[in-house]
């Protein structure tokens, strides 16, 4: 028996076999040569090397420490010798002249701070030592314009030391000493002072006591009930700024909203004039067509970045440019859904001597609406998402706070706040957009 091969001969069937097999073979060899080649040019090309010596794990795991939990910085000015006590350093979160947390002393000039498990930091006007477990007392002392280190030999590599500087990192905390002031950070978990800053009257008290002031005790101040009061002290946090987050949301809402809705009203008339059954005029059609393909074909980012360099940074920028990007993929997805309907509904509305008007509301407009509804409902649930991104573009919403608190490096606890806040706003709205769908299109 003989088959013909691709020159017209007739060859025999195994030789034709054979053939076939090679060419899977080599096939099957070139392929993963393809792939390891890819991958040897994305070494070098991406610079893989480069990136894991300049890797930092440490600073990462630090980071990442900061989501779940917040540090108490014990702060000592060894030119003046006073003593601060701040929550996450910053001043708003700093305990009051004579209070200080259960676990620092003070007597004269003498700080001693216990972070747990042993762990023992001591300032004095001689320096500061830290007594680690398991590996001995790390001393340091000023001496002639530089630090002076003594610990046990060798020294580990959590222990950073120069002339100008020594710091030490260990599970219970770290420890940082230069010649102008000696500072220890204490990691607890949680995000405190997210209700209560310490200069209210209300922090530092259970669920129980807030409870019990706010249904039956007297009041604090006596203009206003305990409840408005304590409504007013969180929501007025000067830490974590509850009022200024629940705004930035509702820009972020807003920005998707009026772009997703602007660019469904203005991109459905536009659909009927790219439609190939409602509009005859061929070249009109082709420019608008072609006019939906420029808008959706420029990345959102890109009109965000242009507009607002035109308009300036704001919310409304934000919309303008979500509109911008949404009006061509839904003039896209309009024109395509017009050309599918129905034409006997048409004929049908037509046939009653309705104008072009009545029939594109009467038999044109039911048929495409759950689609339309559909798109709409998921692009708007999209927007939320990107509404972010462009906020921190246009200096508005949530994005914006993403980014400052991103940028200081510090706030990384304000940071998993947001990004929880992002997380329940998305899950909301897919929630609501599809109870919007299943009433509007099921009843």
């Amino acid at each position: 028996m003989a088959v013909t091969d691709f020159t017209g001969a007739r060859a025999p069937l195994t030789e034709t076999v054979i053939r076939r097999f090679t060419l899977r073979r080599r096939m099957a060899l070139a392929v993963p040569a393809v792939i390891c080649a890819y991958f040897v040019y994305i070494f070098f090309a991406f610079d893989i090397a480069g990136i894991a010596a300049r890797m930092r794990p440490d600073n990462a795991v630090i980071l990442l420490s900061d989501f779940w939990s917040y540090k108490t910085h014990v702060t000592r000015d060894n030119r003046s010798g006073r003593l601060s006590v701040a929550i996450e350093g910053e001043a708003k979160g700093a305990y009051p002249e004579g209070q200080l947390p259960d676990w620092v002393t003070q007597a004269g000039d003498t700080t001693v701070i216990d972070l747990g498990g042993g762990n023992i930091v001591t300032y004095d006007a001689a320096g500061a030592r830290y007594v680690v477990p398991g590996y001995g007392t790390i001393d340091i002392a000023p001496e002639d314009g530089k630090l002076r280190l003594t610990a046990p030999e060798p020294l580990p590599d959590w222990i950073n030391a120069s002339d100008n500087r020594v710091s030490v990192t260990t599970d219970a905390g770290r420890f940082a000493y230069t010649r102008s002031k000696v500072e220890t950070f204490r990691y607890q978990p949680g995000w405190e002072l997210f209700f209560f800053t310490l200069d209210s009257p209300f922090a530092g008290k259970g669920v129980g006591e807030l409870a019990a002031l706010a249904l039956w005790g007297d009041r604090v101040d006596p203009a206003r009930g305990n409840l408005g009061y304590m409504l007013s002290e969180f929501w007025n946090n000067r830490m974590w700024r509850h009022g200024d987050v629940a705004w930035a949301m509702f820009e972020t809402v807003l920005m998707a909203f009026l772009g997703t809705m602007g660019a469904a009203v203005i991109a459905l008339p536009l659909g009927f004039l790219a439609a190939r059954n409602f509009m005859p005029l061929g070249p009109l059609r082709f420019a608008m067509r072609r006019v939906f393909d420029f808008i959706r074909g420029v990345d959102g980012l890109i009109w965000t970045i242009i507009l607002s360099r035109a308009f300036g940074p704001g919310p409304m920028t934000g919309a303008l440019a979500i509109l911008l990007t949404d009006t061509g993929s839904f003039g896209k997805m309009f024109s395509e859904a017009l050309e599918n309907i129905d034409e006997k509904q048409v004929e049908g509305i037509r046939s009653t001597g309705a104008s072009a008007v009545q029939r594109a509301r009467f038999g044109v407009i039911p048929q495409v609406t759950p689609v339309l509804v559909s798109q709409v409902l998921y692009y708007l649930e999209s927007n939320t998402r990107s509404a972010t991104v462009i906020g921190a573009i246009v200096g508005g919403g949530i994005g914006l706070l993403l980014t400052q608190a991103i940028i200081t490096q510090k706030d990384w606890e304000e940071v998993a706040y947001y990004m929880v806040l992002i997380v329940l706003m998305v899950m909301a709205m897919d929630s609501l957009s599809g109870w919007l769908r299943k009433k509007l299109i099921k009843g």
